[in-house]
């Protein structure tokens, strides 16, 4: 389980610089799987290729179960961590919505404000809720 968690917070990461610097997301994991002392692998590759092919549908379910935010609005490590953790809930059936939500809601805990780990948390368990109807 610590292997994820690991790869949940590199996917972070790279999701987050990408946006930062406006760059591709895909371009820059292929460019991070090419690192010789650190390359982006597994599970990470897994997470940041799957956030990048969905991110639209991603986006719209994000900002329709964020009541009152807009995307822009959220800190970007938020964005990053409730991509991620959406990508899971809808797309990776390996991922009980329990953990998604709980690793979702320790990373923002870790990294981002002190109300993130409160709206992560109620977006996210929104999202389980529909999760079957939303990734149909």
């Amino acid at each position: 389980m610590a292997a994820r968690r690991k790869a949940r917070k590199r996917a972070v990461d790279l999701l987050f610089e990408a946006e930062q610097r406006g760059v591709d997301t895909r371009a820059l994991l292929e460019e991070r799987m090419r690192e010789p002392e650190r390359p982006a692998t597994g599970y990470t590759v897994e997470v940041v290729a799957g956030v990048a092919e969905h991110r639209e549908r991603i986006d719209e379910v994000l900002q329709t179960f964020s009541h009152g935010w807009t995307l822009d609005r959220m800190p970007a490590v938020d964005r990053a961590v409730l991509r991620m953790a959406v990508w899971e809930l809808l797309h990776n059936a390996d991922v009980p919505p329990e953990v998604a939500i709980s690793e979702a809601v320790g990373l923002v805990t870790e990294l981002s404000t002190d109300d993130s780990p409160r709206f992560v948390n109620g977006l996210l368990a929104r999202v389980a809720e529909l999760r079957h109807t939303l990734s149909g």
